[in-house]
């Protein structure tokens, strides 16, 4: 048999843990579930505008990614 390897939680884990041990309404988990979404979808557009702009790129450049074929073959 293998190996296990215990990966401890992450304090993110951790604390939703602490949140959802009790019991909560539907609609409440699905805003929460949108809250974090929202979060995490405004983190990546940030981390995105800063690659563009310390890249300098241009709306020339997304358009030429936009056509770009860069699919990896196995």
């Amino acid at each position: 048999m293998g190996t296990i390897v215990k990966q401890p939680l992450t304090s993110l884990q951790l604390e939703l843990l602490k949140i959802f041990s009790r019991e909560i309404e539907e609609k409440d988990l699905l805003e929460i579930k949108k809250f974090l979404v929202k979060y995490f979808a405004q983190k990546a557009i940030a981390l995105a505008d800063k690659v563009w702009e310390q890249n300098n790129w241009t709306e020339k450049d997304e358009l030429k990614f936009l056509n770009e074929h860069n699919r990896i073959s196995s």
